[in-house]
């Protein structure tokens, strides 16, 4: 019998079809011309100001799409308010998981929310990923396999903090104000060991105030921390909190050498919500980002992308607000994910990607630090610089 070479290529063409169809492989919320995600954002109550995470993450998506979208499929980001509150979180989360069919959450806010639906999207098997909470159970690459927090690890953080201290004020007396909750204490925990350790940090810390989150005021806290005879004052307050601590600080005419959390350093959302700017000049807090108004990086191409897009998507937003610049981290490691993980738009093939990264460059991230991910490691950003406000803005210490 013969065939003729129509015959065959055609009979070639039917059996590669298949094959090729078979290459692309989608999960929820994937179709051939959309890409469907969600997050929980704190747009209101006391946090609001990390909203802007949010509003960056959906700009992102605006610009991506503008320029045909991740391989030719539109991103969809669905944004639910929760108010930082775990029960909204959890009425939010299931909606986006359970009616939208999202195909991950990525960038949710709040960590105390965050670890209320840890376990239901774990059990669930839905991405968690790049949440801006950094408490010690959202680390968990054994127990927790689809949570990947973005944020600096409390731990490291504080530790960096301790580590600065010991080197720049060895004999300081150090008074510390700490959130009661696992991400205060992640940050003590960490901050002890920066110091040298327990034993060393027994002989350094003269005082320790813890607040709750639900508390109107701390300025009982700060007094006593002051009548402890600190000259060194570790205020690991939370946004508002944070603002309330220098505030106070700046009322009593307390000045002592100050380090503040990377999550509280936002200029509007923080500083100047405490006082004049200038009151704020000597404050240290960690980096791990570029900041846009740092004549450093005036003709730093990642910079210059990055103040294009908030003059474009967000105009009239602060460009250095710390909370902004995260957002952008977040969008930009989110959508790289997307790229990466190319037609296998599938959970399970997320996950892989995102727990096989080495060594990767985000353009808004200080030289020297990148994004590393490992399946028994989820620590993403993994080191920061020390930074000091010079009454406008974070200048890096040298």
């Amino acid at each position: 019998m013969r065939f003729s070479p129509l015959a065959l290529l055609a009979g070639a063409a039917i059996l590669l079809a298949p094959a090729a169809h078979a290459q692309k492989q989608y999960g929820p919320g994937v179709t051939d011309t959309e890409i469907k995600i969600g997050q929980t954002m704190v747009y209101s109550g006391p946090a609001s100001s990390f909203g802007i995470v949010g509003e960056v993450m959906r700009g992102y998506a605006a610009m991506v799409n503008d320029k045909g979208g991740i391989k030719g499929r539109k991103v969809t980001v669905l944004s639910y308010d929760d108010a930082c509150s775990p029960p909204k979180t959890i009425e939010a989360t299931r909606r986006l998981v359970e009616n939208d069919n999202v195909l991950g959450l990525f960038g949710s806010t709040c960590t105390g929310s965050q670890i209320a639906v840890q376990k239901y999207l774990n059990g669930k098997q839905v991405p968690q990923f790049y949440t801006t909470g950094s408490g010690a159970t959202l680390f968990d690459p054994k127990g927790a396999p689809w949570t990947i927090p973005m944020s600096f690890y409390y731990e490291l953080e504080g530790e960096n903090y301790g580590r600065y201290i010991r080197q720049a004020k060895p004999n300081a007396k150090i008074a510390i104000l700490f959130q009661n909750d696992d991400v205060g204490k992640s940050l003590i925990r960490g901050f002890k060991k920066g110091l040298g350790g327990e034993a060393v940090a027994a002989t350094m810390v003269v005082k320790e105030a813890s607040y709750e989150a639900t508390d109107p005021t701390i300025d009982s806290q700060i007094l006593v921390l002051k009548g402890s005879g600190a000259d060194t004052f570790a205020n690991f307050g939370v946004l508002k909190f944070a603002t309330m601590a220098l505030k106070k600080t700046q009322e009593i005419g307390w000045k002592p050498m100050q380090v503040i959390m990377t999550t509280s350093s936002s200029v509007p959302g923080v500083l100047a919500q405490a006082g004049p700017l200038k009151e704020s000049v000597g404050l240290i807090t960690g980096s791990w980002y570029k900041a846009s108004s740092d004549p450093k990086w005036a003709n730093d191409e990642g910079v210059n992308a990055y103040k294009a897009f908030m003059k474009a998507r967000l105009p009239g937003k602060e460009m250095d607000d710390a909370a902004a610049v995260h957002g952008y981290l977040v969008a930009d490691l989110t959508f790289k994910l997307l790229e990466r993980a190319g037609d296998n738009l599938t959970r399970e093939n997320l996950l892989k990607q995102a727990t096989s990264m080495t060594n990767v460059e985000l353009p808004m991230l200080l030289p020297g630090i990148t994004v590393n991910a490992s399946p028994d490691n989820y620590y993403v950003i993994r080191t920061a610089k020390m930074s000091r406000f010079d009454g406008t803005r974070w200048a890096l210490v040298d």
